[in-house]
């Protein structure tokens, strides 16, 4: 017989097997007919569950909202903290991770669709109820910095988190408000916006003045 910890284990495997297809068949929902008309029956039987098993792994339509957007952002995180190995240059490393972050929310379909037609939601999601996404933001951004002090690109400092912070608070701001004065529509736009404003942020005022 299986001991009590494999036995809870494999109880969790389950779980987020299910909680996988759930978000799966949302997501494929939520991009088709946006989130206003998506049902909760409708989402159970693209995951092939009934909908109290929606409710007991994830809960209501306002749920797997949040889930299916806080899964594509930490799709997203998990690429910038492979790009912490990639570079061995500052510039590089912030325009990659700038760039990276803008053009994967720019042609997310699921950004894309819910723009089109809740827009009202999105900015819902990523202010009133965004805080646990951008926490990981900063998180996963100041963990970036950490490894650039530990690589040798980045000198060592007691507010790479605050920077980290502000850097995430820019990029949040230019996706609430896209279209401004600066021109930010091309990769070497937005890299050559990234190494002139924000490389002298995370680098810190002691490298900037000096």
């Amino acid at each position: 017989m299986p001991t009590a910890s494999k036995a809870a284990a494999s109880s969790e495997n389950v779980a987020g097997t299910l909680v996988t297809r759930i978000l799966d068949a949302a997501l494929v929902q939520f991009e088709q007919v946006g989130v206003k008309k998506t049902t909760i029956e409708e989402v159970a039987r693209k995951a092939g569950v009934d909908r109290v098993t929606v409710y007991r792994h994830v809960g209501g339509r306002d749920d797997l909202v949040q889930a299916v957007i806080s899964r594509e952002v930490a799709a997203v995180l998990a690429e910038i903290t492979e790009i912490a190995e990639r570079h061995d240059d500052l510039g590089d490393l912030v325009a990659d991770i700038f760039v990276t972050v803008i053009t994967r929310w720019r042609t997310n379909p699921l950004v894309e669709r819910m723009l089109a037609l809740e827009p009202a939601r999105v900015v819902l999601k990523l202010t009133v109820d965004g805080a646990g996404p951008f926490a990981m933001s900063v998180h996963t951004t100041d963990v970036a910095l950490q490894r650039a002090v530990e690589r040798g690109i980045l000198p060592p400092a007691t507010d790479l988190t605050t920077r980290a912070e502000i850097v995430c608070r820019i990029v949040h701001s230019l996706i609430l408000a896209p279209h401004g004065l600066t021109e930010l529509r091309t990769d070497e736009q937005l890299g050559d916006f990234a190494r002139t404003h924000l490389v002298p942020v995370v680098a810190g005022p002691d490298v900037v003045s000096g």
